[in-house]
């Protein structure tokens, strides 16, 4: 609500408009004293008043105690659906269009004074920077929604909550994405009113980190919380990414059947909705599933499927993400010259996948360089990309990828007469798959109440014993 005095000489302009008297405006809930006065400034009117007055002087209560005519806030909010939808399932290289679109919606939202549509274009212009690769501008974006909804119900703040954690994750910085995925589902669990849309939308965002650090039991238990919760949310295309995520729970405990029902169900949704970009990481999880069965033909007609769609909508991270799982299939089936331009390309882009922006996935080339070197009996250039590949995972807690690189390298040593190196890499390896808990992030999350049938999470979530399963694809729902 505007100052007294803004609002006292809007009144007064709108009943002299309307050629009304001050007793006419005022008759019969007030008199024309109060009316006097308001107009003055020297009143603050109760909303009671303002929705009297304004049904007298045949205009809105909003556009009375604020001055925007309410038309223009449905409208903006109409326009930023439409933003949404069109980010979601738009034409290729529609990413830099919606972001322009998103940016004329923040500055006419704050021309008008609308905190929740400035955080809702701000989030929208945070998922435009994830899908071109630009996480630091991601951050920045979704931090700016969170502090315009500093003092609203967390479920309201659940969607920037969610971006930055994925933009955290695909940084490389898992235990952080953890951490803040975590803080939202206590708070939301302790709120009393758990939102079951946020809370599948936040299990769903925590699942891939889970498994990247190797906490498969931890990230089990997030997949069913979210399958209990996804009979009470409305919105499909949140229902098909929890579908999406909850697969790759079933990938690590080698339920392939049920992983493939799953993204066939995601599929059919994201396909109905014209949700291109999701779409793509079906097709991307799909061809991972037809690679862990031997399927490499299927596997690879999948892979290029995914990667022609997120190249054309400019999505970079997400391409690299899916160039690392195809090399590996086309290394798989002795296409290695094919493979190795693949990765090289990957490696050379400008977008870094050294940095902070993308570490993981840069050490899943190197891994995949590596073998390529070992299979062709360069031991020195295999040496050098397994190491490689360790220093760009270092940092990233991802567990599993750093036991198995270890493996790799402590076998390689081993071979080559150098036993005391190799004994150092496998307790190395050892130390990353012994760690209790493994993403040191303490207890998990308490189950809602609403979701009380299912399990209790273990406080120590690590991978089943003996089974160390490559890394799944690193979408994230």
């Amino acid at each position: 609500m505007d100052e007294p005095a803004l609002i006292g000489h809007r009144v007064q302009r709108l009943r002299a408009e309307r050629g009304l008297t001050q007793r006419q405006l005022a008759e019969p809930a007030y008199t024309p004293a109060y009316i006097s006065t308001l107009e003055a400034g020297k009143v603050r009117p109760s909303e009671t008043a303002l929705r009297f007055l304004a049904e007298r002087l045949g205009t809105s209560y909003e556009e009375l105690a604020t001055g925007r005519p309410a038309h223009l806030a449905t409208e903006l909010r109409l326009a930023l659906a439409e933003a949404r939808q069109e980010l979601a399932g738009g034409a290729p290289g529609a990413v830099g269009e919606v972001a322009g679109r998103y940016r004329r919606l923040l500055a006419e939202a704050q021309r008008l004074r609308l905190d929740a549509e400035q955080a809702e274009a701000l989030t929208g212009l945070g998922d435009c920077a994830l899908e071109t690769g630009e996480l630091a501008e991601a951050i920045s974006r979704f931090e700016e929604a969170e502090r315009l909804l500093a003092a609203e119900p967390l479920p309201r703040r659940a969607r920037p909550i969610r971006g930055r954690a994925v933009a955290h994750l695909l940084a490389g910085e898992l235990r952080y994405a953890c951490y803040l995925l975590e803080s939202a589902i206590d708070e939301l669990g302790a709120s009393g009113l758990p939102d079951p849309e946020a809370l599948v939308l936040l299990y769903a965002a925590v699942i891939g980190p889970y498994i990247d650090m190797g906490a498969h039991a931890r990230a089990a238990h997030a997949a069913e919380l979210a399958l209990s919760l996804a009979p009470q949310v409305g919105d499909p295309a949140l229902v098909a990414g929890m579908h999406r995520q909850v697969a790759r729970t079933f990938l690590a405990e080698g339920r392939v059947a049920d992983a493939d029902a799953s993204l066939a169900k995601a599929q059919s949704i994201y396909a109905r909705l014209d949700l291109r970009t999701d779409l793509a990481h079906c097709h991307w999880m799909r061809g991972y599933v037809h690679a862990q069965n031997g399927r490499l033909a299927l596997a690879e007609q999948e892979l290029r499927t995914a990667r022609e769609m997120l190249s054309a909508r400019r999505a970079a991270l997400y391409t690299a993400q899916v160039d690392v799982e195809l090399a590996d299939v086309l290394r798989r089936l002795g296409r290695h010259d094919e493979a190795s331009a693949l990765l090289a390309a990957l490696l050379e882009l400008e977008l870094g996948l050294g940095d902070r922006r993308g570490a993981v996935h840069a050490g899943g080339a190197h891994r995949l360089l590596g073998l390529i070197a070992e299979e062709r009996g360069e031991t020195e250039a295999a040496e050098e990309h397994y190491v490689k590949a360790l220093a760009l995972l270092e940092r990233s807690g991802a567990t599993g990828d750093l036991a198995d690189l270890c493996r790799l390298l402590g076998d390689l040593l081993r071979r080559t007469g150098r036993v005391e190196a190799a004994m150092d890499a496998y307790r190395t390896g050892l130390g990353h798959r012994a760690t209790p808990g493994t993403t040191t992030l303490g207890p998990a999350p308490a189950a809602p109440a609403s979701a009380a049938q299912a399990s209790a999470a273990p406080a120590s979530a690590t991978p089943p014993p003996g089974h160390a399963p490559r890394r799944t694809p690193g979408a994230v729902g």
